[in-house]
């Protein structure tokens, strides 16, 4: 079978070691492989980088597998050629013998050009994915914070949601700051409506009169700062966000349907992408 990377390895990536074969064919048809195993702290895989480049290792291929596999990428890229495969793909190819070691099947198949790599973006795009991501856990959350409140609203049986739109809204807000507060006379607590919602006073009033108990009360302000904290750190990780989003304009190979994917959705893979690699 043609040998399309004559001088290539293979790495059987783990959570403590990656386990590296390295595969050299020379000039005259010799064919020479060494194994070495490295620690996956950051020394460990300096050191495994060294190496490969003191072989003339011109392609590395691993296994997509968890996590693990992002810090050995990190290192490797810039240095070598660095191909990323979904473990289902190297499992399916034909031909593996019952005693071969994962790190050395890996580089056997990379020689000959049998290993469809995933794709793995640029490190701008990975950078806003894991921004993206982490605003879009943030966005979750407060979303289930919202929820948790409108909870503890209904057992107070403070009927707010049934009048506003948004118990987070500025008028709602000043309602249930006033509630917290100690403020129980409904018509006051109702005059804190703003714009529109004020025509609506009167069904306020009678939203407003509930049975608020003291831990209801606590609940609630404890609700509030959290929002406050979460609605905090969604705008700075949208400000962190900015530059790199723009940077996505510069890059040839990014459509406008790939760029609104990738402010959306980026965190899930960026669906817009033919062949993306997820996590």
């Amino acid at each position: 079978m043609q040998v399309v990377y004559p001088q290539c390895a293979g790495l059987d990536v783990h959570k403590k070691i990656v386990v590296a074969c390295a595969r050299i064919l020379t000039p005259d048809g010799t064919l020479t492989t060494q194994v070495r195993t490295f620690t996956t702290m950051t020394r460990g895989l300096l050191d495994l980088v060294d190496w490969l480049l003191s072989l003339e290792i011109t392609h590395v291929a691993m296994e997509s597998t968890g996590e693990f596999w992002k810090p050995v990428f990190n290192l490797l890229e810039g240095n070598v050629t660095v191909l990323v495969v979904n473990a289902q793909h190297i499992k399916q190819v034909p031909g593996r013998k019952t005693d071969v070691k994962d790190a050395a099947w890996i580089a056997e198949l990379l020689a000959h050009g049998l290993l469809r790599p995933s794709f793995v973006p640029p490190a701008p795009q990975r950078a806003l994915r894991d921004l993206t991501r982490q605003r879009t856990h943030l966005v979750q959350e407060r979303a289930t914070v919202v929820n948790r409140m409108q909870k503890v609203l209904e057992w107070a049986n403070l009927k707010l949601s049934a009048v506003v739109t948004d118990v987070t809204g500025a008028s709602a807000r000043a309602m249930l700051e006033a509630l917290v507060a100690g403020r129980t006379d409904v018509t006051a607590l109702a005059d804190l409506a703003k714009g529109r919602l004020r025509t609506k006073r009167a069904e306020l009033e009678h939203a407003l009169q509930g049975t608020l108990l003291p831990h209801h009360a606590f609940m609630i302000a404890q609700h509030l700062a959290h929002l406050d904290f979460l609605e905090e750190q969604i705008a700075t990780f949208g400000m962190c966000q900015e530059p790199l989003d723009r940077n996505l304009g510069e890059m040839w190979w990014v459509t406008e349907l790939h760029r609104q994917h990738l402010r959306v959705s980026l965190a899930d893979g960026a669906p817009g992408v033919k062949g993306p690699l997820r996590g």
